[in-house]
């Protein structure tokens, strides 16, 4: 009888596989350029909200409205941030969620359980916090989804400021925890958000998703067939009273992500490269823009923390958020026998934990979508939110500095690249040519450490043979 294969320990936030590691790469730094834009735009908006002479130009501005009124999308400028530019936001995280799943490192059952466990986790507790809060102070329950939401790119973004070198399996769970993330917001938004329903507006939507996924499977190309159809199911979803953003994600998760023999990219994979930049370069930064318009004064930050639906809000973001997504990673390591990386500590995770407290842009729409009717706690809702945001990438900074030097270290080590084959070395360990390409320059090196020495050699022995030169006996003190 054989004996039984030997059970390799699982790691919690080990290495990602080479070509996760690269699509992970590629998909921050656009992030990240697009959460810089974000950060500008959210100052923008409450510099220009807060200063007397151009507060009334941005109210103007904001509340100024077009599009065809006959189809029922005569909307406001902020409105159509909200519901058109945001639905571009919520394609591109469907097909990354649609990618993970089926060709990255989470079509591992296993692997997957990590990041939705702790997501679900960073959802739940914030909400948990809010709820307390809300019982105990007498406030209002509406806004218990508000701090469930992390920002990607605004967390990144406050990567990018401190300078922090983090690395990829930190920033690769960070990405997966706001991608699962941003899928079960726009379940909360279609599930609780959604008031009377038109069927038949509903009905058509369907249809065009229906005629979207045929297409697709068909193969049928050409922007100028989908762009249109896209727009057609965008309108009827607007119109059936279900959240406009539910067809980007519905559309994001129809593409096709895995690979066919022969092809460099999948079509979900070319078409996220595309879009990518004008989701976190245009539509989130002018979302931001129209969203994060508050005005702020000493009165209304004190109302933040006294007020039980704003502190609801900031405690959620800053307690809920870093305690819900520890807990669930550290649950999910404790239940499946897995080991923590020993690359990484445990502070490690509680650092990015508490960077994932940023709920900028999804939890902005759902203060909007939950106080809708209440001006007043919808700006207060949005001022809890900026604060609960900027407490958190405070917090999480120092932690992260703290750890700064270690991580540099780490960083070094995945981008070392000896021989100059354009693959990190350290994925490389275990393939015979790299070790006979590395002794090949191991023993130039050599050969050229050898030449030099024998050249200084000869150079010494020169000298002394040189009548008055070094060693002579003339040399010698009187």
């Amino acid at each position: 009888m054989a004996a039984p294969r030997p059970t390799v320990p699982r790691k919690v936030l080990g290495r990602l596989s080479l070509p996760e590691r690269t699509f992970v790469a590629d998909a921050l730094r656009t992030e990240t350029v697009g959460g810089v834009l974000l950060l500008v735009a959210a100052v923008t908006a409450l510099i220009w909200v807060n200063i007397p002479a151009l507060h009334d130009s941005y109210e103007s501005v904001s509340h100024f409205h077009f599009g065809p009124e006959a189809l029922g999308l005569h909307l406001s400028v902020a409105h159509w941030a909200a519901d058109g530019l945001l639905a571009v936001f919520f394609f591109v995280a469907g097909i990354e969620l649609k990618r993970e799943l089926v060709a990255g490192d989470l079509r591992d059952p296993r692997a997957a359980a990590l990041p939705v466990v702790a997501a679900l986790c960073g959802m739940a507790v914030p909400a948990l916090v809010y709820t307390l809060t809300n019982v105990t102070g007498g406030g209002s329950l509406q806004g218990w989804a508000v701090p469930t939401a992390t920002d990607i790119a605004f967390a990144l973004a406050v990567l990018a400021v401190i300078g922090t070198s983090l690395p990829s399996a930190l920033r690769a769970f960070l990405l997966t925890l706001a991608v699962v993330d941003d899928l079960f917001a726009i379940l909360i938004i279609a599930v609780f958000f959604t008031g009377s329903i038109d069927f038949a507006a509903l009905g058509g939507a369907v249809v065009g998703l229906a005629v979207f996924w045929l297409l697709l499977r068909k193969g049928v190309r050409g922007w100028y067939v989908y762009v249109p159809l896209a727009l057609v199911i965008w309108g009827l979803m607007y119109n059936s009273g279900v959240h406009a953003t539910i067809a980007g994600v519905a559309m994001g998760l129809m593409l096709r992500c895995h690979r066919h023999e022969g092809e460099e990219h999948s079509p979900g994979e070319h078409i996220e490269h595309l879009v990518r930049p004008l989701s976190a370069g245009l539509a989130v930064p002018l979302f931001a823009l129209f969203s994060a318009g508050v005005a702020v004064s000493g009165g209304a930050l004190g109302d933040v923390f006294t007020k039980p639906e704003t502190l609801g809000v900031v405690l959620g973001l800053v307690v809920g958020k870093a305690v819900g997504i520890f807990g669930g990673t550290w649950l999910t390591a404790r239940f499946t026998r897995a080991s923590l990386s020993e690359d990484l500590e445990w502070a490690d995770v509680f650092a990015v934990a508490t960077l994932a407290g940023i709920g900028f842009t999804v939890s902005l729409l759902i203060g909007e979508l939950a106080f809708d009717g209440d001006a007043v706690l919808t700006e207060e809702a949005k001022a809890a939110v900026l604060t609960g945001s900027l407490i958190a990438a405070t917090l999480a900074t120092v932690l992260l500095k703290v750890r700064n030097a270690k991580y540099r270290k780490l960083c070094e080590a995945e981008e070392r690249d000896e021989d100059l084959d354009g693959i990190p070395d350290i994925y490389e360990q275990d393939d015979p040519a790299y070790h006979l390409r590395m002794a090949a320059i191991h023993e130039g090196k050599a050969a050229e450490h050898r030449r030099i020495a024998e050249e200084k050699a000869a150079e010494r022995r020169a000298v002394a043979q040189v009548p008055g030169g070094a060693g002579a006996e003339d040399d010698r003190p009187a």
